[in-house]
C-alpha cells in the first residue's frame, strides 16, 4: 500500500525497503544452518531480534552483535549474512547500490505487468467466461422466475466462485450447509429478540463469531456470517423471519448454478492439474541448478530465477490444497502428489545452500556433476508428464565425496525414489 502512493520516492519508505532486501541474504543463509544438523549459537537469533528492536523503532544507534568467529563456510554465510543487515538496518540513508534485489518497480510498470498478466492468461480468461455463464443463467432465471430478492443469487455465485477459495465443488456444499445452518440461528433470534436496541447486544455477541469461526473453514465463515447479515437486513426491511426463507433458496439457486455450469461442465475445474504444474517446476530447477553454478550466471539472474521458482512452488501448493477437497477420486489422487511437492522444495533449498556455501569459500562443483543433476531433474520432468500417477525413476547417486552438491544430489534422489501403485 506504501508503495501505491509513493512510487519508491520516499526516504523512509526507501530505508525500509532496504532493510526488507537487506534479509534475503538471512533468508539464504538459513536453509545452509539447517543442513549443517548443528544448532546456531544462541547469539544468532539473538542478534536477529536486536535488529527487529530497531526496525520496529526506527533506531539508527549501532547494535552491538556479539557473533562468535565463524568456524566454516557455513557459518561465515550465517555471520556475513547477520552483519550485513545490521549494517543497513543501522543506516540512516542506505546506499541503493547496496539493494541485492533491485530497485522496486514504478507503479506504472508494476499496472502494466499485472494487466498484460490479466490479459494473456488462459486460466483468467476461463475463469471470466464460467463466472459469466453463471451470472448469466441467474439473470434469465430471475427475469422469468419471480424470486425475491434475486440479488442474492448473484451475490451466492459470486462468493462460491471466487479463485482464491478452493474448489467450487466444495464451496457450493459449504456454502450451502453454512447458510442452513446460519439461517437457523437467525430465524431463532428474529422470532425471540424484539427489534430495536436489543439487536445492538445480539450482534455484539454474533459479530466476534466470524473472524474466530472462519479460520475453522467456509462453511464455519457462512454459518457465520448469515445470522449478522439477515439481522442487519431485518433492521432495514422489518420483515424479520420472511427473510429466512428467501435467502435459503436464492442462496440455494446461486449453489447450484454455480456447482453445474461453474464445475460440472468445465472438466478442467475438477481434474488435478498439480502433476503437470509440478513438471514444469521439476524443469525449471533443473535450469536453475545449471543458473546457479555456470560460468556466466550473474547474481541478478540467479536471484530471478530462485524467486520466481518458489512462487511458482507456492502455487503449487495452492493448487495442491483446492485439488484435495474435490471429490474422490480426483482428491485421492492429488494427495499422491504433496511428497514430491515437498521434495522439489527441499531441491531448490539444497541448491540455493550449495551456491551460498560455494560464495564462502566451498570448492565449485564440477560441470559433469552439474550437468548430471539437471538431467536426472530433467528425466523427472518428463517422467510426471507422461504419467498421471507417481512412478519411481532410478536415480545414479555417484559423485564426488564431499561434494558441496552432495546434499542436492540426495534430494534428487529422494524425489525420483518417490512412487504410487498404479
Amino acid at each position: 500500500a506504501r508503495r501505491v502512493f509513493h512510487h519508491g520516492r520516499s526516504p523512509d519508505l526507501v530505508r525500509l525497503l532496504a532493510q526488507l532486501n537487506a534479509l534475503t541474504p538471512v533468508v539464504e543463509s538459513a536453509p545452509v544452518a539447517h543442513q549443517r544438523g548443528t544448532p546456531l549459537t544462541a547469539a544468532v537469533p539473538a542478534a536477529m531480534h536486536l535488529l527487529a528492536e530497531a526496525v520496529e523503532t526506527g533506531s539508527t544507534s549501532p547494535v552491538e552483535l556479539r557473533l562468535p568467529a565463524p568456524a566454516d563456510e557455513t557459518a561465515r554465510a550465517v555471520d556475513h549474512a547477520v552483519r550485513h543487515a545490521a549494517g543497513v538496518v543501522t543506516d540512516v540513508a542506505p546506499d541503493p547500490l547496496d539493494d541485492r534485489l533491485g530497485r522496486p518497480a514504478t507503479l506504472r510498470v508494476r499496472t502494466a505487468r499485472a494487466t498484460r498478466g490479466v490479459l494473456m492468461s488462459a486460466a483468467s480468461w476461463r475463469y471470466g467466461i464460467r463466472l459469466a455463464l453463471c451470472i448469466g443463467i441467474a439473470q434469465i432465471l430471475v427475469s422469468t422466475v419471480a424470486v425475491p430478492r434475486s440479488y442474492w443469487v448473484a451475490l451466492t455465485i459470486t462468493f462460491v466462485m471466487k479463485p482464491d477459495f478452493g474448489s467450487v465443488f466444495s464451496r457450493a456444499l459449504l456454502r450451502a450447509l453454512g447458510t442452513v445452518a446460519g439461517l437457523v440461528v437467525a430465524a431463532a433470534v428474529l422470532t425471540v429478540v424484539p427489534r430495536g436496541w436489543a439487536d445492538v447486544g445480539v450482534i455484539l455477541v454474533l459479530a466476534p463469531l466470524i473472524p474466530a469461526l472462519t479460520p475453522r473453514g467456509y462453511g464455519y465463515q457462512t454459518a457465520a456470517i448469515t445470522p449478522v447479515i439477515l439481522l442487519l437486513s431485518d433492521i432495514l426491511n422489518h420483515q424479520g423471519t420472511g427473510l429466512v426463507v428467501p435467502r435459503l433458496v436464492d442462496s440455494l439457486i446461486g449453489c447450484a448454478i454455480a456447482l453445474v455450469a461453474g464445475y460440472l461442465l468445465w472438466p478442467e475445474s475438477w481434474h488435478a492439474r498439480v502433476g503437470d504444474r509440478l513438471a514444469d517446476a521439476v524443469a525449471d530447477t533443473a535450469e536453475y541448478v545449471e543458473l546457479a553454478f555456470g560460468d556466466l550466471a550473474a547474481p541478478a539472474a540467479r536471484a530471478r530465477t530462485r524467486r520466481r521458482l518458489y512462487r511458482d512452488l507456492s502455487s503449487i501448493r495452492t493448487e495442491f490444497q483446492r485439488a484435495l477437497t474435490e471429490p474422490p477420486p480426483h482428491g485421492r489422487r492429488a494427495a499422491a502428489w504433496m511428497p514430491l511437492v515437498v521434495a522439489v522444495e527441499r531441491i531448490v533449498d539444497a541448491t540455493t545452500a550449495a551456491r551460498v556455501r560455494v560464495r564462502e569459500g566451498a570448492a565449485e562443483p564440477s560441470a559433469v556433476e552439474i550437468t548430471t543433476i539437471a538431467r536426472q531433474l530433467r528425466e523427472l520432468s518428463d517422467g510426471l508428464r507422461a504419467s498421471d500417477v507417481l512412478v519411481a525413476v532410478r536415480t545414479d547417486l555417484t559423485g564426488p565425496s564431499g561434494s558441496v552438491l552432495e546434499p542436492v544430489r540426495q534430494e534428487v534422489a529422494a524425489a525420483r525414489a518417490i512412487a504410487t501403485p498404479h
